[in-house]
């Protein structure tokens, strides 16, 4: 079963050339990592779910105040291997994100700038597909994030698991009659997606139990929806 379009990008030439262009010494060693080969199949890859939690949704506004990660297969997800950062934001914490997310100012007081970790991040994700639920907000907050404080953006491939379910929710409510009986697409944020393959519902919002909820959307999408040996291509982003 096929829903996405291939993408267009090839990840490993892109990385060659943004190689030539870096200039950071952490991001000139994030590029020079080999990614997987645009063929190799899905269960084949070790990929990374990745998740932030934010001062709130504008990266030009706001910034990151926690960062989780964990590595994972489409069998296995690797908790003993999980990561998790607070870093103190160059952006005021707001009312509105601390209801959400429950991380306090004085949570990010002593914390480290995220320039002083960022080798460490870097070389977490370094050679893997990162995989997330909607991508805008890892992609665009990192980018901006690092042309903050390195003037040097960066660039990395991502599977979207709620791209994915989007496009499974699409073809699910497709067809004339789906629409004359009023059928639409349903929700596809983290926590409604999972409920739809009977995973169990887990406390939103904390950065790293969100990478280990989106790693397990991942694995149910494609086992329900997917040939596992399916390339990797037709996935990311």
């Amino acid at each position: 079963m096929k829903l996405l379009k291939t993408p267009t990008i090839d990840w490993p030439s892109k990385f060659a050339q943004r190689l030539l262009l870096a200039q950071h010494p952490a991001l000139k060693s994030f590029y020079q990592q080999t990614l997987p080969n645009a063929d190799t199949p899905m269960d084949e890859i070790e990929f990374i779910a990745l998740d932030f939690e934010t001062t709130g949704l504008d990266p030009k506004k706001d910034d990151i105040i926690t960062i989780g990660l964990v590595p994972f297969t489409l069998n296995r997800v690797f908790i003993n291997r999980a990561k998790h950062w607070t870093v103190r934001p160059r952006k005021q914490l707001k009312e509105e994100s601390v209801v959400i997310h429950g991380i306090t100012h004085n949570d990010v007081l002593d914390a480290p700038d995220l320039s002083e970790i960022i080798e460490e991040v870097l070389e977490a994700i370094q050679g893997h597909i990162l995989v997330v639920h909607y991508r805008r907000i890892e992609r665009e907050f990192l980018d901006r994030a690092l042309r903050t404080r390195f003037d040097e953006g960066i660039e990395f491939p991502v599977v979207d698991t709620m791209q994915i379910e989007t496009a499974i929710q699409a073809k699910w409510a497709g067809g004339f009659w789906n629409r004359l009986k009023g059928i639409k697409p349903q929700s596809v944020r983290l926590g409604k997606s999972r409920l739809r393959y009977n995973l169990p519902a887990y406390t939103p919002h904390h950065a790293l139990t969100d990478a280990i909820a989106t790693a397990e959307l991942l694995q149910a999408q494609i086992a329900y929806h997917y040939d596992t040996k399916q390339a990797v291509r037709d996935f990311w982003l």
